[in-house]
């Protein structure tokens, strides 16, 4: 079964990056790239997403509120959010965490840590 899995990072080398490692590691994964956190919101409004995967720091909304509103949308949707920064200077990841966030992951990326991370969080949301 397919799963569709949202990448969001303003940095289109990022999401580039992310679809063509995770192309490469599971082909039953649609990978579907957007470098705004307005326009992802958009996206899952719209259209049925399996996992979510942003980044925090995001010119045009960051990755607290995108998280948040996808969860008032989407309460059950898998959101992984990564970062480069050690220190999070807006506490998005604090905020987020309090919201039930579990998952940051932290660039440069460790793929296959985070190949096994969306792997788990599909499989726990059938």
């Amino acid at each position: 079964m397919v799963k569709r899995i949202l990448i969001v990072d303003d940095e289109v080398d990022v999401t580039d990056f992310l679809r063509y490692e995770l192309e490469d590691y599971n082909p039953n994964w649609e990978l579907i790239s957007i470098n705004s956190g307005l326009k992802a919101l958009q996206f899952i409004m719209e259209d049925k997403v399996d996992l979510l995967l942003t980044d925090i720091a995001m010119p045009d909304m960051d990755g607290y509120e995108l998280y948040s509103r996808t969860k008032e949308i989407r309460p059950n949707l898998p959101i992984i959010m990564m970062t480069g920064f050690g220190y999070d200077p807006n506490h998005a990841v604090v905020k987020s965490r309090k919201k039930g966030l579990k998952d940051i992951v932290f660039k440069p990326f460790n793929m296959v840590e985070l190949f096994t991370l969306i792997s788990t969080r599909l499989s726990e949301n059938k």
